[in-house]
């Protein structure tokens, strides 16, 4: 059943970046552990700005707080904390961009089962929710949200096994696609990531307690210090200050999401040791590599294409300027009241340093092309302050191929690269010439080492249409969306 809201809010899908969808943070045993949670969702705000929650246990009872908006507009009051008391709490961060939240999707969520109290926060995406979902409720399951999230926890309710551990087992062994979970028991803190690795989750220490958390820049807040990160189709289990790790999944070689390298990722954050701000500054080394050309100026578009940017000019040995200022303090609440605020468009976000960039050749840089639309209004913007030619320069390959991994981004359809060729590309966003970094540029930078097709190293398949699980939901019709949709475009 496809009803027509659903519909219409596909249709209303315009953004311009890719969106990673939560960010999740668990801690065992510490007195303020409430308090440690908000601060780790607070470095992990970009991955979600819509919606946070915490749940906390206190050896007897579960207390859970749910927030629409950000997590310093709420969870910074001590009142709030003092709600949440306990040593062991779980935190999440919700994106949404469907038009509509809901404090009913807002996570962590809490059940209470046979087996006693369970909370989950997940961040990901179920590529058979769908399927999941109608074959509980013909079995007589009942659902409070529209969350792909709460398909786990029903797994886990009506699993026949005895012991917890054995009831997740169960439960992983019947859902498919990109996730990384932390779940809480009255006992345990547990931290599970997919098969193939494609959502982030890492390990971390203070003092006596454990924590997970989707980045490492969410342990640095906290003063914690980095362990490793979960691996691919490990269940890690904290019980009694001890770290326990379970394996069950026929062993896969991990694919990572290529995105956390290229822009999802906090620039601080470690991925495999270095951190994501080196990545992306040897992309744009790569970049230069492979497409430079006569200009004056390098310019980011900020703040994502900053460091690809610093690669590119330190490569191609040209000026760097920040020709763009972004305006960090326009939110969605401000650019909705009327049409006419709306028409503004871009330049309530950017605007441009017109005595930097007057006569001057531009090579304009970004991480990524998605729907266009943007770039085409900051060139608009960069010619209409003087600039003499505007040329841009992508960061990674061009994008063609839907994610069903958690990632908020358009139909296959809307991508530029999808429906237009490069002469095409550049001229819908009106710039004097168009690059993309090529796939093994992408490896170079990543790896080291050129792309092996036979087997890619990264979860690219938005490059490449090679996907790591075909979802079962239907991976070229609508459904594929609508489950996006009923996870609340953030399932997760």
């Amino acid at each position: 059943m496809i009803s027509l809201i659903l519909k219409k809010k596909l249709k209303k899908f315009k953004s311009d970046k890719l969106r990673e969808e939560c960010g999740i943070f668990g801690i065992s045993n510490h007195e303020d552990a409430s308090a440690l949670v908000a601060l780790g969702l607070h470095a992990l705000q970009h991955r979600g700005q819509e919606g946070c929650g915490i749940v906390s246990f206190d050896g007897k009872n579960y207390h859970s707080e749910k927030r629409q908006g950000l997590v310093g507009d709420h969870f910074t009051n001590s009142e709030t904390i003092k709600k949440l008391p306990g040593e062991f709490a779980i935190g999440h961060n919700r994106y949404s961009t469907t038009g509509e939240t809901s404090l009913r999707n807002i996570q962590p969520f809490f059940a209470d089962l046979h087996m006693g109290g369970l909370s989950v926060a997940h961040n990901g995406n179920l590529t058979n929710a769908l399927l999941l979902r109608e074959n509980l409720v013909k079995e007589g399951a009942i659902f409070r949200t529209t969350s792909d999230t709460e398909t786990i926890v029903q797994l886990i309710a009506k699993s026949k096994r005895e012991r917890f551990t054995d009831k997740l087992i169960d439960t992983l062994f019947q859902i498919q696609g990109g996730y990384s979970l932390v779940l809480m028991t009255n006992k345990k803190l547990v931290g599970v990531r997919d098969p193939f690795g494609i959502r982030p989750l890492v390990i971390g220490k203070l003092n006596n307690s454990y924590i997970f958390a989707s980045e490492t820049c969410a342990l640095d807040i906290v003063g914690a210090t980095y362990i490793r990160e979960v691996k691919n189709g490990e269940i890690v289990i904290i019980e009694d200050n001890n770290l326990k790790s379970i394996t069950p999944f026929p062993k896969q070689k991990p694919r990572p999401c290529v995105f956390e390298y290229i822009y999802f990722a906090r620039p601080d954050s470690l991925i495999k040791d270095k951190c994501a701000y080196e990545y992306r500054k040897r992309l744009g080394s790569e970049l230069a590599k492979e497409s430079d050309l006569k200009a004056d100026l390098v310019i980011p578009v900020p703040d994502s294409g900053v460091p690809a940017a610093l690669g590119y000019a330190e490569q191609s040995k040209k000026k760097f300027e920040l020709g763009l200022i972004r305006n960090h303090y326009v939110g969605r609440t401000f650019i909705e009241p009327t049409q006419n605020i709306r028409s503004l468009g871009v330049k309530l976000k950017l605007s441009s340093t017109k005595s930097i960039v007057k006569n001057k050749s531009i090579i304009l840089i970004d991480d990524s092309l998605v729907r266009g639309t943007t770039c085409h209004k900051i060139i608009k913007m960069l010619y209409e302050s003087g600039a003499k030619e505007v040329h841009v320069r992508i960061a990674c390959p061009e994008i063609k191929f839907p994610d069903f991994y958690g990632v908020d981004m358009p139909t296959k359809e809307e991508l530029l690269a999808h429906e237009k060729n490069n002469e095409q590309m550049c001229d819908y966003i009106k710039a004097k010439s168009l690059k993309f970094l090529s796939l093994d540029g992408l490896y170079n930078a990543l790896i080291n080492e050129r792309r092996n097709s036979s087997y890619p190293q990264f979860s690219d398949h938005y490059f490449t249409g090679e996907y790591p699980i075909e979802p079962s939901d239907n991976l070229k019709g609508l459904k594929v969306k609508q489950l996006s949709l009923l996870s609340g475009k953030s399932s997760s």
